[in-house]
């Protein structure tokens, strides 16, 4: 719930973006910290491919947290596009959160990997001092022997990056409160960047792709890995407050339609109903969605798709 502020009183602003490896809970984390869903989430690794930014105004600060991609090893242009997305957040950002799934790491995972590369951009030497402070927050700790925890925090606290560590549950809630109590502290004094009910930057239009893309990969995650894209279309307020959403669900192969299709268009009912229901809570009002299904084998190298979801388009790689 946010909080007016003593108009009086000095304001602090900034911004702390989240990273870590695919499914490590970022977009869990920054909808519990936010308050609200903003950062759609799924079981599916690699959910999210876009920059969200959700914002936090409480008292007299306010902090706009960038949901980030998860960093792995790319193969294709857009892995290519979402990691670099991930790596470029770091240079707007106060402070970074290094999210790390507690519950399944181990010391030779991945994540020691994505560390490594993080040391290397962070500024050094002489600029050592504009760094962003990084802190760790190991989460999932719900679903583990907390006797795995000192460990795990004694491990990460030897590689010399983290300022501090948090033990958290994003799913939970558990660690929640101190770990943002500790994030407004961090912000330097600053006029705020947003209006006060605002809570992300992003296009009413692609905050409605993204949730319908959300039931996409809930209902289609063993069937349709990675091969399919939500794009935007008409977006229209009606006299009587309503919406009327309308979006296209992009695949790569002609064989892929009948899947989300569903026998005799139940599966793309149950999708566009699921939909509707998440954004009419979103937006606080009815909404009208319909969707459509086309084929487009090379929607992922579609210069248009990198532009309407502001994915760096470069091919080099952190």
């Amino acid at each position: 719930m946010m909080s007016s502020s003593s108009s009086s009183a000095p304001r602090h602003a900034g911004f702390i973006a989240l990273l870590g490896a695919p499914n490590a809970g970022k977009s869990t984390l920054l909808n519990r910290l936010i308050g609200q869903k903003i950062s759609i989430v799924s079981p599916k690794a690699q959910t999210t491919r876009i920059r969200t930014l959700g914002i936090l105004t409480e008292g007299d600060t306010q902090i706009g947290f960038i949901d980030t991609p998860g960093i792995f090893t790319p193969k294709r242009r857009l892995d290519r596009a979402m990691v670099q997305t991930a790596w470029h957040s770091l240079k707007d950002a106060d402070a970074l959160v290094f999210l790390v799934d507690a519950a399944s790491h181990k010391n030779n995972d991945p994540v020691f990997a994505i560390v490594e590369d993080l040391k290397k951009a962070l500024p050094s030497g002489k600029e050592k001092t504009a760094a962003p402070r990084v802190i760790l927050a190991l989460n999932k700790v719900d679903v583990m022997d907390r006797d795995r925890l000192l460990p795990q925090a004694a491990f990460f606290d030897a590689m010399n990056v983290f300022s501090d560590i948090f033990m958290i549950s994003a799913q939970t809630g558990d660690g929640i409160e101190d770990l943002k109590k500790y994030l407004k502290a961090l912000m330097p004094e600053s006029p705020w960047f947003f209006d006060e009910d605002q809570i992300s930057d992003l296009p009413s239009q692609i905050l409605a792709a993204e949730t319908t893309r959300e039931q996409v990969c809930l209902q289609l995650q063993q069937e349709l890995p990675y091969a399919a894209a939500v794009l935007p279309g008409s977006f229209e307020e009606k006299r009587d407050g309503s919406l009327v959403v309308r979006q296209t669900i992009v695949v790569a192969r002609e064989g892929h339609r009948p899947i989300v299709l569903g026998k005799g268009g139940a599966r793309i009912k149950n999708i566009g109903e699921k939909a509707r229901h998440d954004l009419a809570r979103l937006f606080d009002r009815p909404v009208h969605l319909f969707l459509d299904v086309s084929v487009d084998e090379k929607w992922y190298e579609r210069p248009t798709f990198y532009r309407t979801f502001g994915l760096d388009l470069t091919d080099g790689v952190k």
